[in-house]
């Protein structure tokens, strides 16, 4: 698992989630993988990436532990937007881009669900850019991931927002214009308090990251590299072909020392104006070389991790950037509204209706 966080966070995690409302029994037995797919036939292009990422999904959904019918898939519209079809469980295809909002009203009203969003990087930081950010900084106890492919595959292969300057493609024929995206640091500047970052071939961590966002309570950012064999092949090579990943990975681990490189001979630091710089371990001073801390408040420290990105990938952070802990939405909300029963009693819905801010024409 790419964050692991001391043994009483799990404790404390749990201790801070209201008390269950579960209104289905739960299993007798535990659940296994097959039990959470569906009998829909998975279509995506052969080679699609969205392949790895559902059987991962599919494998951890067990480790839950909740019945299925407490489980709840919610995707907006592209390639990525199809995996609610393919888990047996409840579920909606949604609009696009609003995923999000959808999201948030069923995880404020039903805190006994666990509430997934599935989204894609046209959909989630075009049109919908908007509904993903207010998510994040409400921290609706939502648990949404992101699958970038850094093209519009749906759509037959225009520019998406994480598509690199420069990019030839239909809809760019003499190269992009836009600055790019970085899902990361936009999730971090939301005051996302869970942001992380996997990758579709890589399962064994894919499934520490979900483990971890299913764990926390709030809302939880998980950017997923996913290859678009159609339309944007090797996107992402330089951080999965065996001979350069693991110069240009570096795997964030809670409280352990940054090491990537052979035989981790390699190491961050902060620099002069507070940019994070790749040293040699051999030649630093050991006591400015980085360990790493994901529950850091600020989030200064995980937004200075992900501005190391750069288009060849040179220096890439995967795992969970940051993992703080504050009231998610649901939370406040209860808590508000008790505290307006015990002060006011309850509500008169005609009165309200009725009041003095309306009036009679005629």
């Amino acid at each position: 698992m790419s964050d692991p966080s001391p043994a009483n966070d799990g404790a404390a995690e749990a201790a801070r989630r209201p008390a269950s409302l579960t209104l289905v029994p739960a299993a007798d037995e535990k659940l296994t993988t097959k039990q959470f797919k569906s009998d829909q036939e998975v279509r995506w292009c052969p080679g699609c990436g969205d392949y790895a990422i559902l059987a991962a999904f599919q494998s951890f959904l067990p480790q839950l532990e909740i019945p299925r019918e407490n489980l709840i898939v919610i995707s907006g519209i592209g390639c990525a937007a199809r995996l609610p079809y393919y888990v047996d469980s409840y579920g909606m295809h949604s609009i696009h881009g609003r995923a999000p909002t959808i999201a948030t009203g069923l995880a404020a009203t039903r805190p006994d669900l666990s509430v997934w969003v599935i989204t894609g990087d046209g959909d989630a930081l075009s049109i919908g850019g908007n509904h993903l950010i207010h998510a994040l900084r409400r921290n609706v106890n939502l648990k949404i991931l992101l699958f970038n492919n850094r093209i519009y595959g749906l759509t037959k292969g225009q520019y998406s927002p994480t598509s690199e300057q420069g990019k030839i493609t239909k809809s760019t024929p003499f190269g992009s214009l836009d600055t790019p995206f970085n899902p990361v640091s936009l999730a971090l500047g939301a005051e996302a308090s869970f942001v992380a970052r996997s990758i579709d071939s890589d399962r064994k961590h894919l499934t520490g990251v979900l483990q971890a966002a299913a764990d926390h309570r709030g809302a939880a950012f998980i950017e997923i590299f996913q290859n678009c064999p159609i339309f944007n092949d090797d996107a992402f090579a330089p951080v999965t072909d065996a001979g350069t990943r693991d110069d240009r990975l570096i795997r964030l681990e809670h409280g352990q020392p940054v090491r990537f490189g052979a035989g981790g001979s390699r190491g961050l630091r902060f620099g002069p104006m507070g940019a994070l710089e790749a040293v040699d371990v051999a030649g630093a001073d050991e006591s400015s070389l980085l360990a790493h801390d994901a529950h850091v408040p600020d989030p200064s420290y995980a937004f200075a991790l992900s501005r190391l990105d750069s288009t060849d990938f040179s220096h890439t952070p995967i795992g969970v950037f940051r993992r703080v802990t504050r009231p998610s939405y649901d939370e406040l909300m209860a808590n508000q509204l008790e505290d307006a029963r015990t002060r006011q009693g309850e509500g008169d819905l005609a009165a309200l209706l009725a009041g003095q801010d309306t009036w009679q024409v005629g």
